[in-house]
């Protein structure tokens, strides 16, 4: 079994309480001297709570089980406290943190499962009336979408400048800073696919003179700094981009050509074998050199059907999957995806950062997109772009029309819906005197139950950034008072009143479990480290927790969700992490909630769509009881 189901899902997302320096800023790297390590938690401690955590989801025989094998577990005489000895010294040898390491390979590098709908995930710019959308032809790129992407890059350069630089300010939340290392693998990053465990290579500062333009399934490299590191202004970036355009126009008029990026979509070792036998030649060596090290990617959708815009569910598979993973390089940590109707979104590679970090930079491009802008003077000496140029042997070509297939069934598998509810949002939420995120997932619990008829177990990523080299943890929020309230909630002979007693421990128990996670303390990463540190076989019968068929099932999360607040500007959404579960991202703006459903269409119990109505009717009816309970106090 794989130590952590498909995907787990964005980083916390952007909380409204993040804020960032005021007055004069403290530079990037400022506060990482501060930071402290990441604590390895007692073993007795993070096994009581798994516990509870798993109380809600399994018969009492099944918990007496369970308890049975925990108790055993953490026996003076049993392997627990071994494992525990031997994530101690981990800890003890680690550079920066004891998770750092286990959590990047057990995450992402060893899965070998297509990453491309796995692992990365997307999201939707707000379009912009400074660009407003066009019909387009067919086939043909268009001023607005090579417009709105010269303002873009323009933007996504200032901020790696000032990355480079040291000028984007350290994040603080309430006064506690965060770790910024996660920024330094922004640009220039790619991930690199290798037998048994991919590698991640990048460059800091990340001083790559070129971007990557995708283009009808190919290849080009666009300098955008001159030979002396002078940034070209948004005149000479559009004109890089029409010419990169032109130029794989006229390639193209000469013969079809292959598409080396539609590995990146495929099978781990699919791309692993392809990716060798390119290796082989010394040209391919040279082009895949200018594609690791570009600075980001600028994806130009022109195969754009009318419906792309203005179905959404069709939009949403642009951004997330595009035609069985045309036109992308998935392995790149940013892709900003323009079709040419001028409506844009971008697509990014999740192992080396969380979506709260990239989310961070990229709202900020989404901002600074708006209005007008100060250029800057033209550079001299602009090189011109250049295809990049590949030599593919039959075996390679096999390989590419076997992961057009398989990419092509992953993504007609996944169906993801956005949802809406625009009838109250943060605001009101917090007159109940309640925390917006644990609102949403007690209302989330309760949607589920009154769906199913019984609880799931649930995935939130919290953020561990206040320690040094943070990544994420997992909130477990299917508790015991959640599933009290979801039972509460749909008892109609039960008095309103204690419905909201129910309901307030509910959300009192998900605000202790988030300070927890994010405080280091709590269930999924400590197991982790534990579980890694199982030697041989024989260790691993004994190791009666994880033995224990709680522990899978506790594993298995129905709901795997993330909060990205804001999402007035940005939204989207990831794959659910098991065939029969759900991918919920949601974002509390100030007067609504945006949230998106994905599911596998595969799946005999998941349905999108009746799901998200069962959500809708559960905020509905929280709304009125919230309302009814203010107005009768």
């Amino acid at each position: 079994m794989r130590l952590l189901s498909a995907r787990t899902a964005l980083a916390r997302g952007l909380s409204p309480s993040m804020t960032y320096s005021t007055g004069a800023p403290l530079a990037t790297f400022a506060n990482q001297h501060r930071l402290p390590r990441l604590p390895v938690p007692a073993l007795e401690d993070t096994v009581a709570r798994y516990l509870k955590s798993v109380w809600p989801l399994v018969s009492a025989s099944e918990y007496a089980e369970t308890e049975r094998a925990a108790s055993t577990f953490v026996k003076s005489t049993e392997l627990g406290p071994v494992l525990q000895s031997r994530l101690l010294k981990v800890d003890a040898e680690a550079s920066h943190s004891w998770l750092e390491d286990i959590w990047l390979k057990k995450a992402y590098l060893e899965w070998r499962d297509p990453s491309y709908i796995n692992v990365n995930w997307f999201a939707l710019f707000a379009d912009n009336p400074d660009f407003p959308l066009v019909t387009a032809p067919r086939g043909r790129p268009t001023p607005v979408q090579v417009g709105r992407a010269a303002r873009l890059v323009t933007h996504m350069l200032e901020i790696n400048e000032a990355l480079n630089k040291e000028q984007i300010p350290a994040d603080m939340q309430k006064g506690t800073p965060f770790c910024m290392n996660q920024y330094k693998w922004q640009f220039g990053t790619t991930r690199i696919p290798r037998p048994g465990c991919d590698i991640v290579v990048n460059q800091y500062p990340s001083t790559a003179r070129h971007i990557l333009v995708m283009y009808r399934n190919q290849t080009v490299e666009v300098p955008v700094y001159n030979s002396d590191g002078v940034r070209a202004n948004i005149g000479q970036i559009t004109s890089q981009l029409v010419l990169a355009t032109e130029r794989i126009d006229k390639l193209l008029a000469g013969g079809q050509q292959p598409s080396v990026a539609n590995l990146t979509a495929g099978h781990r070792d699919d791309w692993t074998e392809a990716r060798a036998m390119l290796e082989q030649d010394a040209g391919n060596r040279e082009s895949l050199a200018k594609v690791d090290s570009a600075l980001f990617v600028v994806c130009l959708d022109v195969d754009v059907d009318a419906r792309d815009t203005t179905e959404v569910g069709r939009t949403i598979a642009v951004f997330n999957h595009s035609d069985a993973g045309a036109n992308r390089w998935f392995d790149k940590s940013i892709q900003l995806v323009i079709m040419n109707t001028g409506r844009t979104g971008v697509n990014c590679e999740h192992t080396p950062v969380d979506g709260m970090t990239a989310g961070r930079l990229l709202m900020e491009v989404g901002e600074k997109e708006r209005g007008p802008i100060k250029d800057i003077t033209p550079c001299a000496n602009l090189n011109e772009p250049t295809p990049i140029q590949w030599n593919v042997s039959p075996d390679v070509a096999h390989i590419i029309s076997k992961v057009r297939r398989d990419a092509g069934a992953l993504a007609s598998d996944l169906h993801i819906l956005f949802g809406e509810n625009e009838g109250y949002g943060a605001q009101w939420i917090k007159t109940l005197g309640v925390s917006p995120d644990a609102y949403f997932q007690v209302a989330l619990q309760a949607a589920y139950y009154r769906h199913y008829g019984h609880p799931t177990a649930t995935y939130e990523s919290s953020s561990l950034r206040k320690f040094l080299h943070g990544r994420t943890e997992t909130i477990r929020s299917c508790t015991e008072d959640s599933l009290a309230f979801s039972k509460a909630f749909g008892d109609n002979d039960m008095p309103l009143k204690k419905k909201l007693m129910y309901f307030q421990q509910a959300i009192a128990t998900q605000v202790e479990l988030s300070r927890a996670a994010a405080a280091g303390k709590g269930v999924d990463r400590h197991l982790l480290g534990l579980r890694v540190q199982i030697q041989t076989p024989e260790e691993a019968e004994r190791a009666w927790l994880f033995q224990d068929k709680s522990y899978v099932k506790s594993m298995s999360f129905g709901l795997s969700t993330s909060n990205v607040s804001p999402g007035e500007r940005f939204r989207g959404g990831f794959a659910p992490v098991i065939k029969d579960g759900y991918g919920i991202n949601y974002a509390m703006d100030k007067n609504d909630l945006k949230f998106s459903v994905s599911e596998w269409l595969s799946s005999p119990v998941t349905d999108a769509q009746a799901f998200r109505q069962t959500l809708y009717k559960t905020l509905e009816d929280l709304y009125e009881a919230g309302e009814y309970a203010k107005n009768h106090q």
